[in-house]
């Protein structure tokens, strides 16, 4: 059986389609009834997300933008006229995904001629576009990143003038496979996509996502995933020296949104009643460094610790936008955003000022998820990541004392160039000392185009997994150890989902939860989805169902309780803790009124 304590692969997918989708407006003047473009003429979109919480974000911007050229979500993949592939390249298990659908997708075309298929992600990078046919030959279209705005206007759903529907990306017809197709050629609007260089290699830039995403909000283009948590990208692209990691040359160069951009943006969601929103970027509290040095910020002024120098000073940063946005407050003097979150962070970025912000804003939620990826020197440096243990430890150190009690999460790669037994051990070591409360671990895998693909990968592939699941081991004992500190307790749970009923389910209102039936299901999308722990979905009472959701400190809790408390902040006090997740009883509700 596969171990799924690994670092995930997520695989999501998309919401349950609306009941009414939307439609093209009929014309004020009847006149024009004849150019409205036909319904049926109008793809149905299927989006398959795959990786981080920056995929995610940006399928909510496709399936918005999809739908608000009138095209309709499918109720499945079988049925979609038209498929985007969101991908994932971090790890050569995601592309491998994508691959092994092939097949599937290219029968799915075989039966349906009009079926075209998307595919961008971190896997688009523009020196490989020769190679992708090859490698993904059911494929009609390939975008970068940087491209994604471009979909609806190269579908030619964005002008009535432009062709309807999809035959602009047949394979037959004019222009043919678009994958040569340059920037900006799609015809009816301006591109997005841009490029530029890294070292010598061209890659897509993101000098324009952040006004697309401006015009995407205007418009009312982007369809969330939630109508309770809302990711909302702050800073698109990388700017570190990972020698293993394809991100900078998938995403290109780090560019952050304007200031009163995302404050905005939170405030219409305060508006639309979230509970909660995520600040995302490969690099989160990297945010504002390339922004233009403004004199409302000239208290800003601190340089970074390690990692490249930059000039900083009157240039907004992660802390002040965490500010900003706490200052958003309702009527009574409440955070209008009650949980603010933000992933994922540098260890090069994690100055003071974020620290004493995070400890200063009610609104922002007492977790951070900070990568160290090993815990040995020598290995950072072959990595890039330009720190060192004692500096990343100190770190830590300072903000466990500025914010007692705050939940660490990290990520760590085994087996990377080089790696001995002795360098994973510390590693181990490491993990022992700081007692994180979860870690999302993976083996090694070379990516083409990365630094590290020039180094000798000679750790052996069963010596990695052995060593991942030695890490893995530790780092369960510890999580359960974490978690069991939380019996007893009451805590605040924001209640995000019903929980479906599985046939195997137990009912914890009769406390028959073992210890040792926490390990996820073969087909959870992360560690802790899909946990034995849950609560079974039949009701131990009238009314009442299995729900899920998370702490401020991001600890995953069942409980069961009336399916009108989804989007609530509630009390729950702690019966049970396993490695991934607690479960608890219903005491009450957190701070508000529970219907």
């Amino acid at each position: 059986m596969t171990d799924r304590r690994t670092l995930p692969v997520l695989d999501i997918l998309p919401p349950a389609p609306a009941a009414a989708p939307r439609r093209p407006s009929a014309p004020i003047d009847g006149r024009l009834a004849e150019y409205r473009p036909e319904d049926q003429a109008l793809p149905r979109f299927w989006i398959w997300t795959l990786g981080c919480q920056m995929n995610r974000s940006d399928s909510e911007e496709i399936a918005g933008r999809l739908a608000a050229a009138g095209c309709a979500q499918a109720p499945s993949l079988e049925t979609a006229d038209l498929v985007v592939v969101n991908t994932c390249a971090i790890r050569e298990a995601a592309e491998q995904k994508v691959i092994g659908r092939q097949d599937q997708l290219a029968r799915l075309k075989a039966a349906n001629p009009a079926l075209r298929i998307i595919m961008t992600g971190c896997s688009v990078r523009e020196p490989d576009r020769a190679k992708l046919r090859r490698r993904y030959p059911a494929i009609d279209l390939f975008l970068r990143p940087d491209e994604e705005p471009e979909l609806v206007d190269r579908l030619g759903l964005a002008s009535a003038q432009a062709a309807i529907g999809l035959a602009a990306i047949g394979r037959d017809g004019p222009g043919g496979d678009r994958t040569d197709w340059p920037a900006g050629s799609s015809g009816s609007s301006p591109a997005t996509g841009s490029t530029t260089l890294v070292g010598r290699t061209v890659v897509g830039a993101a000098d324009h996502l952040a006004a697309s995403r401006a015009g995407a909000l205007a418009a009312g283009a982007i369809r969330r995933s939630s109508a309770i948590s809302a990711w909302v990208p702050i800073i698109y692209g990388c700017d570190k020296t990972c020698t293993y990691c394809i991100v900078p040359f998938s995403r290109g160069p780090e560019r952050s949104r304007p200031f009163d951009d995302v404050v905005a943006e939170v405030r219409s969601l305060a508006a639309a009643g979230y509970r909660e929103v995520t600040l995302l970027g490969q690099n989160v509290n990297s945010y504002g460094h390339d922004l233009p040095a403004e004199e409302r910020f000239a208290h800003v002024g601190r340089q970074r610790q390690v990692g490249h120098q930059l000039d900083l000073r009157a240039r907004p940063d992660l802390a002040e936008l965490l500010r900003a946005i706490d200052g958003l407050r309702t009527a009574d003097g409440r955070p209008a955003i009650p949980r603010l979150r933000f992933v994922t962070s540098h260890p090069w970025d994690l100055s003071d000022r974020l620290v004493e912000a995070i400890a200063a804003c009610d609104s922002v939620c007492e977790h951070l998820h900070l990568p160290v990826q090993s815990g040995d020197d020598a290995v950072l440096r072959r990595m890039g990541r330009q720190y060192t243990i004692e500096h990343y430890l100190e770190r830590l150190e300072r903000i466990r004392a500025a914010v007692p009690g705050i939940t660490v999460s990290t990520d760590v790669i085994v087996g990377f160039c080089g790696e001995t037994e002795a360098q994973f051990e510390a590693t181990l070591r490491l993990l022992e000392q700081v007692r994180y409360d979860q870690v999302f671990a993976a083996a090694f895998s070379p990516r083409p185009g990365t630094p590290a693909a020039r180094l000798p990968d000679d750790v052996p592939a069963a010596e990695k997994r052995r060593r991942l699941n030695v890490l893995l081991a530790l780092q369960e004992q510890i999580g359960l150890e974490r978690n069991r500190a939380w019996l007893g307790r009451e805590v605040e749970v924001l209640v995000e989902t019903i929980v479906p009923r599985r046939a195997h389910d137990h009912d914890p209102a009769n406390g028959d939860g073992p210890d040792d039936r926490n390990r996820p299901d073969d087909d959870a999308a992360e560690p802790d989805s899909g946990d034995p722990d849950r609560p079974s979905a039949a009701p131990a009472g009238e009314g009442r169902v299995g729900l899920s959701g998370r702490t401020r400190g991001n600890k995953l809790v069942h409980l069961l309780g009336d399916p009108a408390l989804v989007g609530h902040l509630v009390s729950v006090r702690v019966e049970h803790a396993g490695p991934y997740s607690l479960r608890g009883r219903l005491v009450g509700a957190a701070g508000e009124h529970a219907p």
